[in-house]
């Protein structure tokens, strides 16, 4: 699986280059682009939740599978009321979060070490602190149309976001101890890869490219190795498998783009749905995770 998952890494390296040297991508928004990536791509990944909650269901002897869906909107939809009152307090805890969640599924294969929570934060909160170092205007903007304001803030400072570059480099560094050489190449060129697209690309496009052709395909190699050993047979299984769920997913994504869009801005309504919906697919997806592995898989 680790040779796999470096010839991802690899592909995915040559890819963000490629990108990032054409001028089109540079000098455009392209959020429709992005939000098509996010709704097919993106989101297929945590598509397969309902298996996972048959089988915390199993571990709680619970047989209705409707107390698992229930349960499972009632959080998202509790994380979008959430956001809406307290938007301050919710994003900020939905960045940390999201950068623990970025640096632990897209290395966990690696190190499964316990009490290495601080570690998968750091290195996830590159996904976070570059677009702030490489576009900062652009990315305090989009801050502002989810209602939550970073202007002034010391945690912005160019200082102190070296400084959290540098510890997500030193993390990256501490999961490769004692590890293959192809593992440790794999991080490495993880890293550098979300450097060069927050360098050269807007922080909404950066995003996309990470997060639908590393992240969720990384954990989606990791589905399918648990479905089979063998990617010929998993693969089309996961893929049947993620479909229901990933449709009905865009559906309720769509509607809230043509309701939002009566109230705000096009723009601003696409980066409400791209992240306040990923919050609300991230909070129960997360919790999900955390209880399968307390409780055993």
């Amino acid at each position: 699986m680790i040779k796999l998952n470096f010839y991802h890494s690899l592909i995915f390296f040559n890819l963000t280059i490629f990108l990032s040297a054409l001028e089109y991508l540079r000098s455009n928004n392209l959020l429709i682009f992005c939000l098509f990536l996010i709704l097919s791509i993106g989101i297929s990944h945590g598509s397969l939740d309902h298996i996972k909650g048959k089988k915390l269901l199993k571990i709680f002897k619970i047989k209705s599978i409707n107390i698992f869906y229930f349960g499972y909107i009632a959080i998202g939809l509790v994380t979008i009321l959430i956001w809406y009152l307290f938007p301050k307090l919710l994003l900020l805890l939905f960045l940390i979060i999201a950068a623990f969640h970025f640096g632990k599924e897209d290395s966990e294969f690696i190190n499964k070490k316990k009490n290495f929570e601080l570690i998968y934060f750091f290195k996830g909160s590159l996904i976070i602190v570059a677009p702030l170092l490489f576009h900062k205007n652009e990315t305090m903007l989009i801050f502002e149309s989810l209602n939550f304001d970073i202007s002034g803030n010391f945690l912005i400072n160019d200082i102190t976001l070296y400084f959290f570059v540098l510890f997500s480099f030193v993390s990256t560094l501490i999961l490769t101890l004692k590890k293959s050489f192809d593992s440790k190449s794999l991080l490495l060129m993880d890293f550098l890869s979300i450097i060069i697209l927050n360098y050269f690309l807007n922080p909404i496009l950066a995003f996309t490219i990470y997060f639908c052709f590393l992240h969720s395909i990384r954990h989606s190699i990791s589905l399918i190795f648990e479905i089979d050993n063998n990617i010929r047979i998993g693969l089309p299984i996961f893929l049947k498998r993620a479909l229901p769920l990933t449709i009905i997913t865009i559906f309720i994504y769509l509607f809230s783009l043509y309701f939002l869009n009566n109230y705000n801005d096009f723009n601003e309504s696409i980066h409400k749905i791209i992240f306040i919906g990923l919050a609300s697919l991230t909070f129960p997806h997360i919790l999900l995770e955390y209880l399968l592995e307390k409780n055993g898989k």
